[in-house]
């Protein structure tokens, strides 16, 4: 168990999770669940302790089994954490699970990195394909997660499509991503005229490529 330092007034505080298969795998964990960490600070909130469960075989029902979820909502409450990040993919069951327990809002790498993505995003296309990721990935994890965000606030996890999008219907929400993917496609389909213009005309294209924080 390590903690970081405290965080500001009002930033997010974060208790990472990691499961290893064995002894053997744990150095590796150790590295990935230290990548989450930076991630999470570049989402903006602060890392205030991490867990890494040692098991062979992952609990269905949560992942790293009831024993380390309470020790997950015990130390949370002492480090007054606002959230949980898991550093492997949850269920939906798995994470409505842990959030029932932990009574925080719990995120995996997964939606750590959507939200990351949905808060740099800033040209059109760019947002409406971080929105439809994290609509198809919000969409089977619907069930309770509109009551749980509302009684938790925003933060990490609730960037992009927002609060009152996650608490629609699913009908809704599939409707939206029908639209989303409509308006992608008339973006690329401006793309490519104004591509094919500046071909015409010979323009030099410059591009550049980054991850997350990179640069």
């Amino acid at each position: 168990m390590r903690a970081r330092d405290s965080a500001p007034a009002g930033q997010e505080k974060a208790i990472l999770v990691g499961v290893s298969a064995g002894a053997r795998e744990r150095v590796r964990t150790e590295a990935s669940v230290e990548e989450l960490g930076l991630l999470v600070e570049s989402a903006g909130a602060r890392v205030v302790g991490t867990l890494i469960q040692e098991r062979k075989r992952k609990d269905p029902a949560t992942l790293i089994g009831r024993g380390k979820v309470e020790e997950v909502a015990r130390v949370s409450n002492e480090r007054e954490a606002d959230l949980v990040v898991f550093d492997d993919e949850l269920t939906p069951a798995q994470q409505r699970n842990v959030e029932a327990t932990v009574e925080r809002k719990t995120v995996d790498r997964t939606q750590l990195i959507l939200d990351i993505f949905a808060r740099r995003a800033r040209t059109r296309e760019g947002r409406l394909q971080v929105e439809l990721a994290q609509l198809d990935y919000l969409l089977p994890r619907l069930t309770g997660k509109g009551v749980l965000l509302s009684r938790l606030g925003g933060g990490i996890g609730t960037r992009g499509p927002g609060e009152t999008k996650l608490e629609t219907d699913r009908r809704r929400i599939r409707q939206r991503i029908q639209n989303v993917k409509h308006e992608i496609e008339k973006v690329r389909r401006t793309r490519h005229t104004r591509r094919e213009a500046r071909q015409r005309a010979q323009a030099p294209v410059v591009a550049l490529v980054g991850y997350t924080n990179a640069g």
